[in-house]
């Protein structure tokens, strides 16, 4: 599939984005890591809640006026999100959010299925009644969300749920790597135009988690491997060569 790059600049929201995640510092502080840790963790945010789109130019120049730092700091972040695979850098033309390919979309999604129903089968003997309670009111967040057709917040919330079970069972590593899967599966799910509804998503949480709270880790695994392939199934990676005759003649 063909996708056109614009060359826009990126959008004042990132920075909007930053704001809310990152707690303010004091001007004096000019901390070189945590600026670039700011205009990542803006970037990624946006690309999840699909405020930034495959292809978008991310303008260094305009960035660094964003969050008032030097281009040096910019491109400090544009280096750590392009080894996170989130966005390209190309020679004499910039950086670009990522394009992924049909290959790369197949193997994220086969990654997730094995971490993923590795995750919920060692959390289901462990986890707590009050944990059980946290991925419940997370639920009730993403039914809300779902209800008020609030796009960039049940994206939000859809792709945390699965940063929630690896936070409950406490493993850094794991939520590193799931945050990068994910972050890449928002990318993925723009690119490649899921027909897949949020409902369905939202109610295969609500199984998992009461998969969960019978500790019934070979149902919760199960139920995640199908959620996940799911997901996969809905998206248009195999897009049929269109029909020349049918596309090009003149209409009445």
């Amino acid at each position: 599939m063909a996708h056109r790059r614009e060359h826009i600049e990126v959008v004042d929201a990132v920075a909007v984005s930053a704001l809310r995640r990152a707690p303010r510092r004091r001007a004096a502080e000019g901390e070189p890591t945590g600026a670039t840790q700011r205009i990542v963790e803006a970037i990624s945010t946006a690309i999840v809640e699909r405020r930034l789109m495959p292809g978008v130019k991310l303008a260094e120049q305009r960035i660094a006026d964003i969050f008032k730092v030097s281009r040096t700091i910019v491109r400090q972040a544009l280096n750590q999100l392009s080894r996170d695979r989130l966005v390209t850098l190309e020679p004499a033309r910039g950086a670009f959010v990522a394009t992924p390919s049909v290959a790369e979309a197949r193997q994220v999604y086969a990654v997730r299925a094995m971490i993923e129903t590795a995750l919920v089968r060692q959390l289901a003997p462990r986890i707590t009644g009050a944990q059980i309670a946290e991925l419940r009111a997370h639920l009730r967040d993403e039914r809300a969300a779902v209800a008020r057709t609030d796009v960039s917040g049940r994206t939000r919330l859809l792709g945390d749920f699965h940063a929630a079970l690896a936070r409950i069972l406490d493993n850094e590593v794991l939520m590193q790597l799931l945050d990068d899967l994910l972050s890449r599966s928002s990318l993925i799910s723009i690119m490649y135009q899921s027909s897949r509804s949020a409902e369905h998503s939202q109610e295969e949480h609500e199984q998992i988690v009461a998969a969960l709270e019978r500790r019934d880790a070979r149902a919760a695994a199960r139920l995640m491997e199908l959620h996940l392939a799911s997901i996969e199934r809905n998206l248009r990676l195999d897009p049929r060569n269109p029909d020349l005759a049918a596309v090009l003649r003149p209409r009445d």
